[in-house]
């Protein structure tokens, strides 16, 4: 099947880049692995080469230029970066997915369903700069639909909440419908909440799924990478590997998006500095008071704050240190050449 560029989700964001350079060829990076990626363009898939640079830093999504000897020579600049700081006792940032459109946040009607974890998602779409769409599966199995999508819509005025059942044809249309062809989307949510159903359902592939606890609803990891998928209408989908942690990095802007009730009612407080703890005027505790806020919801911002700045503070402090240790092997290699010199 020929794809054109467009199809590929190529737009005059990146054509008007491609222009300084027009004698490289446009790939999309369709999969990341530790030695190569996988290039789309309307010629077909090619295995892309990346020198003197880590795979590490590139993205699913991403729009790159290459030669005729399929080399990387430019990664052009992203409309959107989904990112969070990677899991373990490292301080590293480790890239999710770029040139995302919509972001489908997976959860479901059970017990898996739970409001902080669709706020982190939710602030990570925004700070991507994604339309966030939550898409709560196993509907079908469920008695009380109506609460999960009130819970959800809650979180935000006009947020998007579709309850469907993966299986359902008519449940995926009504998914496909909000990432047309041309345009790019990804699923990200907890192992169990139905993530590769949805995503077979959205791209007629058959990937194989796990059964998930009884007890807590938790689901084991059956997606292990990430990669780029034509949907059925045309769009793309980059599906992901379930999440225990999502620890969020240089997200203040899309945590305040999603909690902008509280930085409304702090234009309100008398003091710009105001902590909305005990100080006089506060227009947040006043809200509580009245309870037109919930307090958890105060807590659960204040703890997204803290983590962002921790974890943005030691990935910062990590790359000056790369960079520091850079310029000194950079230094000492000099010297020596120098002193061959003499």
């Amino acid at each position: 099947m020929f794809l054109s560029l467009s199809d590929l989700g190529w737009s005059s964001h990146f054509a008007a880049q491609h222009v300084a350079d027009p004698s490289l060829l446009p790939f999309r990076v369709a999969a990341v692995h530790r030695d190569r990626l996988i290039g789309l363009s309307p010629d077909g898939e090619s295995a892309l080469l990346t020198p003197d640079q880590s795979t590490g830093t590139f993205a699913v999504g991403d729009w790159v230029l290459v030669d005729e000897n399929r080399r990387i020579r430019r990664v052009l600049d992203r409309r959107s970066l989904l990112q969070r700081r990677a899991a373990g006792t490292g301080a590293a940032a480790q890239l999710i997915a770029a040139n995302v459109d919509v972001l489908f946040i997976v959860s479901s009607c059970n017990a898996d369903f739970n409001l902080p974890r669709l706020e982190r998602y939710l602030a990570l779409a925004h700070q991507a700069g994604c339309y966030p769409v939550i898409v709560l599966t196993k509907s079908d199995i469920c008695d009380d639909t109506s609460t999960y999508i009130g819970k959800a819509q809650s979180l935000a005025p006009f947020l998007t909440v579709l309850a469907v059942n993966a299986l359902d044809h008519t449940d995926i249309e009504q998914v496909l419908s909000w990432c047309p062809k041309g345009q790019t989307s990804a699923l990200v949510g907890s192992s169990g909440v139905g993530k590769t159903t949805l995503a077979n359902g959205m791209t007629g592939q058959d990937q194989a799924t796990a059964d998930i606890r009884e007890d807590d609803a938790r689901g084991r990891h059956t997606t292990t990478a990430r990669a780029l998928h034509r949907m059925s209408n045309g769009g793309w989908l980059i599906d992901t590997p379930g999440m225990r942690a999502l620890r969020l990095l240089d997200a203040q802007e899309g945590v305040d998006e999603v909690f902008s009730d509280i930085s409304e009612l702090s234009l309100n407080c008398r003091f710009s500095d105001c902590q909305h703890d005990s100080e006089p005027g506060c227009a947040v505790q006043a809200a509580i008071d009245t309870g037109a806020l919930d307090p958890a919801r105060l807590d659960r911002w204040r703890k997204l704050r803290r983590e962002d700045q921790h974890n943005s503070a030691s990935v910062a402090e990590a790359r000056a240190r790369d960079k520091a240790f850079g310029k000194m092997v950079r230094s000492v290699m000099h010297e020596k050449k120098s002193r061959k010199g003499l």
